[in-house]
């Protein structure tokens, strides 16, 4: 079946490098124009980030937060068409489905590295300490084992309709937990975690409008990756359909 290119499609590059051109002025002006958090020059007055005081005395650490968090949240929004897909391939069989499924799942597991990496440097930044065994960083850490597992069991289950039925179910239970994670927060309030999306943002207007355009620099990022990704994995597999053909035609 040959693929057509959809608008899609076309957008794909420059939405990458509209989202680029995002994210650096995000870094830019929260660099230049955000203020860092501050604290009393004796520590006695912490500067409270969210529901969570800050002891630093000029916390310049906390600029990778518009990193951090944007890229957390991007890997749960591609987990959540993980789920979608999987669902629809167990009502339909259509591989198309399953073939979208793990194409999201791998857009989630770019997000996810660097939710791990962004997030271990701002854990021994803030918290002088490499890993703590705090709720989000477990919960998280348990996702990003799951995200391994999805393609281990891929890789492990050699027939193609009962590889696609296995990872649909899974990447539906890899789903489940990304809820979690977001939620531990609230559910949890001594998590050293800050709660970022309340009533009243939890951010002031100069923190918010960075936090905001690198999102969307992220999101552009993450949706043309998979149309790239899914174009490339369409056209492999009607290469691969047309060399069966030949193979069958020569025989």
């Amino acid at each position: 079946m040959q693929y057509k290119a959809t608008i899609f499609d076309k957008l794909a590059l420059p939405l990458l490098l509209f989202g680029g051109v995002l994210i650096v002025f995000a870094f830019v002006f929260a660099f230049t124009i955000t203020p860092p958090a501050q604290g009393d020059a004796m520590l006695a007055v912490p500067a409270p980030i969210g529901d969570f005081f800050l002891t630093n005395i000029v916390l310049l650490s906390q600029k990778i937060f518009y990193f951090h968090v944007p890229v957390a949240m991007v890997s749960f929004g591609a987990l959540v068409f993980t789920a979608i897909y999987g669902i629809l391939f167990l009502k339909t069989r259509n591989s198309k489905y399953d073939m979208r499924a793990r194409l999201s799942t791998e857009i989630s597991l770019v997000f996810v590295l660097m939710t791990m990496v962004s997030g271990l440097a701002w854990t021994r930044s803030d918290w002088g300490v490499w890993w703590s065994w705090e709720p989000r960083l477990t919960t998280y850490f348990i996702l990003m084992l799951m995200v391994f597992s999805y393609f281990i069991l891929r890789t492990a289950v050699s027939d193609p309709e009962r590889r696609a039925v296995y990872s649909s179910v899974f990447g539906i239970i890899v789903f489940i937990n990304a809820p979690l994670c977001f939620m531990i927060t609230r559910l949890i309030p001594s998590s050293l975690h800050p709660v970022v999306f309340r009533a009243d943002s939890g951010l002031p207007p100069l923190m918010l409008i960075p936090f905001l355009v690198a999102m969307l620099g992220f999101v552009c990022i993450a949706f043309a990756l998979y149309r790239m990704r899914l174009r490339t994995s369409q056209s492999q597999e009607n290469i691969e359909m047309l060399k069966t053909r030949l193979e069958e035609l020569e025989g």
